[in-house]
């Protein structure tokens, strides 16, 4: 984005703990000027009902039949995440499974009779491992185990095994198990250290083995084994230390394993490990984030992406001549869907698509005449691209001159006189990136005259090793710099009213809102969090072990980093807050507990603050249940319109 006003750099600078520091490097790429950025024209530009953009269908998985005739998907037709049946040719959908509780995960047994998935209880986490008949009926809960977290299924090619990670409630490690066909589960590893996971990534040499990884749960240091699934014996085949070796596929024989790794470069590329050999083929170089995806079933090829400043692209490297062809899907953000993508004639891929204007859907890929087609309509009739809002990625200079980009969706027929409003999305995470895909939340805003900006601020992924561990110790310091920059930009577009500007995000996008309104109570008038944190030392008492291993890696822990605590919880500067504030929370919530939303409300209630909180039942962190999703969504588009629009202006 741009270099900040004077006004703003001056309010960026107050939150300054220490001295400015050294630019963060990132892959060089130009500074956008904000006065390039523009409201298109659009005569059939509309304010979407809040209700069509609430019930958006999600794909919570998919999965091939086992003779590729139909597809298996979990997706919300019902309001709740249900598996439901699709012919490939085409067909109007058969649902086979009904619960309250979301059910995702999707694999279909070797023999062909069962889809196996995952189901929690009220948004808790704790999932077991289900099945059903592929032509519905009972549903038998196989694992039923509510103090142990079973996921990441993976089906074996023979004897009804299915591999999978298993996790305590009252650990944070996890481990590599397998599943028969009776329901018994057999641990085959045994991780001591909680800040590791395992995984299992593919089935190789017909069953006898497995490649899985060894998964720091900060996201620094990957490594990759081998498993015997008789004895349970593991062999690591790659791994050093502070390095990520990701395996993302093998194939059938174990000769190649597809890699991503950020040796060397700080960025995620691409490569084939030869074990036998112990040799390397790598991809084309990018200076952006590369990531392998799968082999094709006849192991000639492999499926990777490269995520070039928030839009990615699928492409073919064809392991004989070297080549790499892109897949011809429309920008946006695309990824192999399912836990096998691969149809069983190994003709068709599973594809998931999504663009700032068009909603997610699952495509049909045909490898051999390189064309694509919808498997399924999952978007309500209103969300159509002729009149959703665009968007346009922008880089600009954050305080110390980093490089950071942001995603900005702009509305339609607006004025550039310097009086509309917008809101700042800042994503959850931090170990994460908002990417250029169908967001109903940009889409709600965008369309009733908010522009709409969503910052990857350092602690982002895709911009490098440097850039995501430049945080770390530092949450709500200079990622939150980078924030408050990208409201400088949107000003300086001359679009945008700089006193009606929000700030709205969940999870960790909820702490950055929470922090921005104490840390900086001056630039935003009003702000929204969804199950944000208040409080690093409660929240690091009262979260799953997993989470807690997470928040050491980013923070230290309360004995040995006091003074980090204090610098990065919101509580320490809460009292300073002047915005409004709806505060939105799961009550079954493992990653934020519920009582960091009580403590945000109790603190600025006594102090008589404009505030709001409201608690969903039986909902974990997001919400499933569509009538919460709609809910929320209603109550966060009017607390904008409220607080950031003239009086009567508000749109229905």
């Amino acid at each position: 984005m741009r270099h900040l006003l004077a006004a703003t750099a001056i309010s960026v600078l107050a939150i300054a703990a220490s001295p400015l520091a050294a630019q963060v490097r990132t892959p060089d790429r130009p500074v956008t000027d904000p006065k390039n950025v523009a409201s298109p024209a659009n005569p059939n530009a509309r304010a979407v009902p809040v209700e069509d953009i609430g019930t958006s269908r999600t794909l919570g998985g998919a999965a091939w039949s086992a003779d590729g005739k139909q597809i298996f998907i979990a997706t919300n037709l019902t309001g709740r995440t249900n598996i439901w049946r699709t012919d490939t040719a085409g067909s109007w959908p058969v649902q086979i499974t009904q619960s309250d509780d979301s059910q995702t995960g999707l694999v279909t047994s070797a023999d062909g009779k069962y889809v196996y998935f995952q189901q929690d209880v009220g948004g808790n986490e704790y999932t077991d491992i289900y099945r059903v008949s592929v032509d519905g009926g009972a549903v038998e809960n196989l694992t039923n185990t509510p103090d142990r977290q079973e996921s990441g299924m993976l089906v074996g090619p023979k004897g009804g095994l299915i591999a999978l990670s298993v996790k305590l409630k009252s650990q944070g490690q996890s481990n590599v198990a397998v599943l028969d066909a009776d329901g018994k589960v057999r641990v085959l590893t045994s991780e001591a250290d909680p800040q590791f996971g395992w995984s299992p990534v593919a089935w190789i040499e017909d069953g006898a083995a497995i490649i899985a990884g060894r998964n720091r749960v900060d996201t620094r240091v990957a490594e990759v084994w081998r498993i015997d699934i008789a004895s349970g014996s593991a062999t690591r085949l790659l791994g050093k230390a502070d390095t990520v070796y990701q395996a993302s596929d093998a194939t059938a024989d174990g000769k190649w394993i597809a890699i991503n790794t950020d040796e060397g470069t700080g960025q995620l590329h691409a490569g084939l490990y030869d074990t036998g050999a112990r040799s390397w083929r790598w991809l084309k170089p990018t200076p952006w984030e590369q990531e392998a995806s799968s082999f094709t079933r006849d192991g000639k090829s492999l499926i990777f992406a490269t995520n070039a400043d928030t839009r990615s692209t699928l492409y073919r490297f064809d392991l004989a001549s070297g080549t790499e062809t892109a897949l011809p899907i429309p920008p946006g953000v695309n990824y192999l869907a399912g836990a096998d993508p691969r149809s069983p004639d190994g003709k068709t891929l599973l594809v998931n698509h999504s663009g700032a204007d068009s909603p997610a859907n699952l495509y049909l890929y045909d490898l051999a005449t390189g064309q694509s087609r919808p498997a399924t309509q999952l978007a309500i009739a209103s969300l159509t691209p002729a009149v959703l809002p665009k968007s346009q990625v922008v880089t600009y200079k954050s305080f110390d001159g980093t490089l950071v980009s942001a995603i900005v969706t702009m509305p339609a027929n607006l004025k550039r006189d310097g009086g509309n409003p917008a809101i700042v999305l800042p994503h959850g995470g931090p170990t994460g990136q908002s990417q250029d895909g169908y967001s109903r939340y940009a889409t709600a805003f965008a369309s009733r005259g908010y522009v709409v900006i969503q910052p990857n601020f350092r602690g982002s992924t895709g911009y490098g090793k440097a850039f995501q561990e430049a945080n770390y110790k530092d949450l709500g310091g200079g990622d939150l710099k980078d924030t408050v920059a990208a409201k400088a930009f949107l000003v300086q577009t001359g679009y945008v009213d700089a006193k009606r500007v929000g700030i709205f995000g969940g999870s960790y996008g909820g702490f950055m809102s929470l922090m921005a309104i104490g840390r900086t109570p001056d630039e935003f008038a009003a702000a929204v969090q969804w199950y944000g944190i208040i409080n690093w030392r409660t929240m690091y008492r009262d979260q799953d072990e997993r989470l807690k291993a997470y928040q050491r890696g980013l923070l230290g822990t309360p004995e040995s980093d006091p003074k980090v605590y204090d610098a990065a919880s919101p509580l320490t500067y809460i009292r300073a807050a002047k915005a409004p504030l709806l505060t939105i929370q799961g009550e079954n919530d493992i990653r934020v507990p519920r009582g960091q939303a009580q403590e945000v409300n109790d603190i600025l209630k006594a102090k008589g603050n404009v505030v709001e909180t409201i608690f969903y039942p039986a909902e974990g962190h997001g919400f499933q249940k569509r009538e919460n999703q709609l809910d929320s969504l209603k109550r966060t588009v009017a607390w904008f319109d409220k607080y950031l629009k003239p009086a009567g202006a508000a749109a229905k």
